[in-house]
């Protein structure tokens, strides 16, 4: 099946706001096995969405639209749909009451009139009902050609996707698609397309495809066949090869990032962590306590950016900060252990380094960074060059990903 998807927002041309719909349902249809080939973003212009609309019937199988089914005058893409496909729009009248009863419930006052329009959907549709917003989505099929409309909002679409639209195009495809994403951090893109060739290249079913993320890679391994137990059978003997040649930068399978897996390490050691940052600027911080649940391992961290607060908060010594500059490993293990002292954590990382534009005071090289560990029984210190011209996003980024690995390597005693 070939998929084709159409964003409608004149927002997302003018670059107000990302099209992250059409990366998360592109990654959803690509794990059902159907194939995207084509992604059009048109403004709020019914003429573009017609024409976009009769270019995607003439090549895809399935169209999905995002965007445009709102209750303002410049929410059309049902209507022009309809024009398109030859369809009337019909009130539903469930789906009013619906309707009516979300601004009830959830905005505490009476649905404006102009919201009746989102309840006029294409006669003989699905509906997909929308229990976490106001625009219901639908779809039918056409001499062949399956058409989905989604709400634009991205919590919206997600949920209806996944939810609603998920299961119409499960029944369009024939087996089980599965898929494992295997998480990579310490080599590259280039080289585990070098270290996996031979699979990559050969296999036709199941497959290896590897796929470049920020600072680390992934390889998604797939499978197709008439079970979801057939083809985890067939992904198994892969999966062990791709593990057995790949090693320790392999930090997970099917997890979520490696906070989340160091998250998970120390959860299970009963261990707490806190965090002494100056480049990285609590950027740690900000990871973990992005994970829920958070608190039961991460105690707190520190923003040590000046030598003051790192002298006056951390305990680092005044003569080590004059002998060996704030850039250095002596500095880097001071501040984890006395992060470590101050939080009251069994574990505690630091990192400070050079992000750049320009060199430090000492003459210290942009991507300059040392990474301190922290324990009761020692302190582990690596250093490391996150590369000159990368940006001081890009070096901050990869300084607190090496740190996470860095806790990673020495929770599962791995080298460092």
């Amino acid at each position: 099946m070939i998929a084709e998807l159409i964003a409608v927002g004149t927002e997302l041309l003018l670059g107000s706001i990302a099209n992250t719909d059409a990366q998360m349902i592109s990654q959803r249809l690509s794990a059902m096995g159907i194939t995207v080939l084509h992604h059009t973003v048109v403004g709020d212009n019914p003429q573009r969405l017609a024409q976009a609309l009769e270019t995607a019937r003439d090549r895809a199988d399935i169209i999905i639209t995002t965007g445009g089914l709102g209750p303002t005058y410049d929410d059309l893409t049902k209507q022009t749909i309809c024009q398109v496909f030859g369809r009337e729009l019909e009130l539903h009248e469930d789906i009013l009451e619906e309707i009516r009863a979300w601004f009830q419930t959830k905005m505490g006052k009476t649905m404006p009139e102009n919201n009746v329009q989102q309840a006029l959907l294409p006669v003989n549709c699905t509906v997909f009902d929308n229990p976490v917003g106001t625009a219901p989505g639908c779809a039918f099929e056409e001499n062949g050609v399956h058409v989905l409309m989604l709400p634009g909002p991205p919590f919206e679409c997600r949920y209806m996707f996944e939810n609603r639209a998920a299961r119409y195009l499960e029944k369009l495809t024939d087996g089980v698609i599965v898929s494992h994403e295997i998480k990579i951090f310490g080599m590259g893109e280039s080289s585990v397309e070098e270290a996996l060739r031979v699979p990559m290249t050969t296999l036709a079913n199941p497959t290896l495809a590897p796929y470049a993320k920020l600072n680390e890679c992934m390889v998604r391994a797939t499978a197709k066949a008439e079970t979801r137990e057939a083809a985890e059978d067939m992904l198994r003997p892969l999966m062990a090869q791709v593990l057995d040649t790949l090693g320790d930068v392999v930090y997970g399978v099917d997890v979520d990032s490696l906070e989340a897996v160091v998250s998970g390490l120390l959860l299970d050691r009963g261990l707490t962590l806190s965090a002494a940052e100056s480049c990285t600027g609590g950027l740690i911080a900000k990871r973990m306590t992005d994970l829920p649940g958070a608190s039961k391992v991460f105690r707190g961290g520190v923003v040590s950016y000046t030598n003051g607060v790192k002298a006056g908060v951390l305990g680092v010594d005044g003569d080590l900060l004059e002998r060996y500059g704030a850039v250095s490993e002596e500095t880097a293990r001071a501040m984890a252990e006395g992060c470590r002292r101050v939080c009251g954590s069994d574990l505690a990382v630091s990192v400070t380094g050079v992000a750049g534009p320009d060199a430090d005071d000492r003459g210290t090289e942009v991507g300059t960074v040392y990474i301190a560990l922290a324990a009761r029984e020692r302190t582990i210190c690596k250093k490391l060059a996150c590369g000159r011209g990368r940006g001081r996003d890009r070096v901050r980024s990869a300084a607190a990903s090496n740190a996470f690995d860095l806790i990673r390597r020495s929770l599962l005693g791995l080298p460092v």
